[in-house]
């Protein structure tokens, strides 16, 4: 029986470092969303968003054994039974993700690359046709993150367990036998300073192309000013 007492390491650190630093680009990269004057913010955590899921990508076949996807992604039938167990209020106790669980991160890593992707090709000259599905995307991948906040709230509640905290520190209640053996610290920092650092390079060589795309300029955004941007980093530029 799992009890209160037996608290046993997950999540190793590399995962909880990309889970926590993907929510804070996407949260950021949200919010400047618009905003001419922090677009150079906007963008630089967009490719972070990138980075950040090709590393959980390759963590998620070679790290691990509860950040594998091997141990949490299952079929339909598993996805449904566990939703019905969350209805009834009588979810089970899982120590990796649950089922449903697995699908908002599958649906999140997509819609990172979804939105990544459209905004780039947007702001490279696209129509703006592209800049509407940039756009569905990141308020599809919003609610994806809404609706797993809620479900690990929920299941927190339910299962008397906080989820959020097992995500800080990488504990949560289960057997001995179940515990992985490191957390990986030394990666999680070097993924930390690998991501710090890309912000720096781009405070001093922004990624906005200070020529612009068509499709910003056509709508009054004014990146065809060369210098506007390229002297003061993400602190140049007024907003709309």
């Amino acid at each position: 029986m799992v009890t209160d007492n037996n608290k046993i390491l997950v999540w190793d650190a590399p995962t909880r470092v990309f889970h926590w630093l993907l929510a804070l680009s996407f949260a950021g990269a949200y919010i400047t969303s618009e905003s001419d004057r922090l677009m150079g913010v906007h963008l630089t955590l967009g490719y972070t968003m990138v980075g950040l899921v090709a590393f959980r990508v390759v963590w998620g076949l070679i790290g691990t054994r509860y950040a594998r996807f091997t141990s949490f992604i299952r079929g339909p039938e598993a996805v449904a039974q566990c939703a019905s167990d969350m209805l009834q209020l009588k979810p089970k106790h899982s120590v990796g993700h649950n089922p449903l669980g697995a699908v908002s991160i599958v649906l999140m890593l997509l819609a990172t690359l979804v939105v990544v992707y459209t905004g780039w090709v947007y702001f490279n000259g696209a129509a703006h046709s592209v800049k509407e599905i940039h756009e569905g995307a990141a308020g599809l991948m919003l609610a994806v993150v809404g609706v797993h906040v809620a479900g690990v709230l929920l299941a927190s509640v339910m299962q008397g367990e906080n989820l959020v905290g097992s995500m800080i520190s990488g504990y949560k209640q289960g057997l001995s036998k179940d515990k992985i053996g490191w957390s990986w610290w030394p990666l999680a920092l070097v993924l930390v300073c690998c991501v710090l650092g890309f912000w720096y390079l781009q405070w001093q060589s922004p990624v906005v192309n200070t020529q612009g795309g068509s499709g910003y300029q056509s709508e009054g955004h004014g990146y065809s000013n060369p210098g506007r941007y390229g002297s003061q980093g993400w602190r140049g530029g007024d907003d709309d």
